[in-house]
């Protein structure tokens, strides 16, 4: 790129240095992390039940959990004041007390404290993990976030499930043993992780103005992508329990579509390292929308190779948009990765709070064929973004990804 990094928080790794060791301890707590930040739409069936209510009450309490993740650009700014891998740890360790604590809610008071901890630690965690991986690279960024990103994507498809057998054989107070793997293994990872240097005092100072153009159009498409998986990892095992199937049957829904889709994340940073990274992101977009479509016409067995192809293109974006976010913020790149995940999941939290109330006027079913024109729009924000360090174009001698 031709922007050049502010301080070593964002320097690429040493040469001569491995990352790989680092990184896949990093892919590990990205693992933990957002399978106890993502484990809820496994059991929030059971949930409804237990709480006497209705489908509509999910997108109410889906949001308890997201919107906290609004606080990651906060985060980011206070990763790079900071420095270090403070919030990394904080992060992992409050959404795994989050996870033990939802087992012991039996009112919805405390399930929604409870959740709002592990939106908010997961706020923590995302910036400054993400700086610190891309901090590892020595090049070819894309797939060394890809390979990050894969860890969370896996716990976000693994832990629904995981989750729901241990309620459908205990119940909802059993979720402590779920936490287990974080509690045992976090002490043990801690020190193998690089240490980010705080940023010095007369380092670049954020140039808003310059990016706020970018930066509105990053927000607006982070925003509606996130919506729209919320919306299926929410939605989707809520209607096949509806239809008759089983709380860990609907829990594998989510499964498939995230597990999956760890191939997109791999896929789309290594398409992006080669290609440019708007092909990607344009082409996620529309096959995003065919997709979804084919799936909400569909019945039977293939709904479960719908679903992994629909993983696939979901999250081939999501390692490419981490870089462009970045990007357009090379001043503070932990700013620029909350910018891109948390303030467009918490906006994201708040649109699904609007498909709640369709679902109740239209039904569950109905309602999802919002679903489509929002990838659709995802894919034409994604022609618009660009930035003067050009990141959005394909790499060539000059310009490396």
């Amino acid at each position: 790129m031709s922007t050049v990094p502010a301080h070593p928080a964002s320097a690429d790794a040493p040469a001569g240095r491995s990352p790989a060791v680092p990184l896949l301890g990093l892919a590990w707590l990205h693992f933990l992390n957002d399978g106890a930040a993502n484990f809820l739409p496994g059991i929030l069936p059971a949930i409804l039940v237990s709480l006497h209510t209705g489908a509509a009450s999910a997108s109410g309490i889906m949001a308890a959990l997201l919107i906290g993740q609004g606080f990651q650009p906060l985060a980011g700014l206070l990763s790079d004041h900071l420095g270090g891998k403070t919030l990394t740890i904080l992060g992992v360790s409050g959404t795994t007390l989050g996870l033990i604590l939802v087992g012991q809610s039996s009112r919805l008071p405390s399930l929604l404290a409870a959740l709002a901890l592990i939106g908010v630690s997961n706020a923590l965690f995302h910036p400054q993990s993400l700086a610190l991986a891309r901090s590892l690279a020595q090049k070819r960024h894309g797939a060394i976030m890809s390979v990050f990103l894969i860890g969370g994507e896996l716990g976000r498809g693994l832990y629904p499930l995981i989750a729901s057998l241990a309620v459908a054989r205990f119940t909802t107070s059993s979720l402590w043993i779920v936490a287990l793997p974080a509690v045992i293994s976090i002490p043990f990872i801690v020190p193998l992780l690089p240490s980010l240097a705080a940023r010095p005092a007369d380092a670049i100072p954020i140039q808003w103005r310059r990016h706020a153009r970018p930066a509105a159009t990053l927000i607006t498409y982070a925003s509606l992508r996130s919506f729209g998986l919320y919306a299926l990892v929410t939605y989707l095992p809520i209607i096949w329990q509806h239809d008759g199937g089983s709380l860990v049957g609907g829990a594998s829904l989510i499964t498939v579509l995230l597990v999956v889709g760890v191939i997109g994340n791999l896929s789309g940073g290594l398409i992006a390292d080669h290609l440019g990274r708007r092909i990607v992101l344009v082409g996620s977009g529309v096959m995003t929308a065919v997709l979804i479509t084919i799936y909400l016409m569909s019945f039977g067995w293939v709904l479960w190779v719908i679903l992994g192809l629909l993983g696939i293109t979901l999250f081939a974006a999501f390692p490419v948009s981490v870089l462009v976010g970045q990007d357009i913020f090379p001043e503070n790149r932990s700013l620029g990765s909350g910018i891109v995940l948390g303030l467009g999941n918490s906006l994201g939290a708040l649109f699904l709070l609007g498909f709640g109330a369709a679902t109740s006027a239209l039904g569950v079913h109905t309602a999802l064929w919002i679903l489509p024109p929002v990838a659709l729009a995802c894919a034409f924000l994604a022609t618009r973004l660009s930035h003067p360090s050009r990141s959005m174009e394909a790499p060539s001698a000059k310009t490396p990804p």
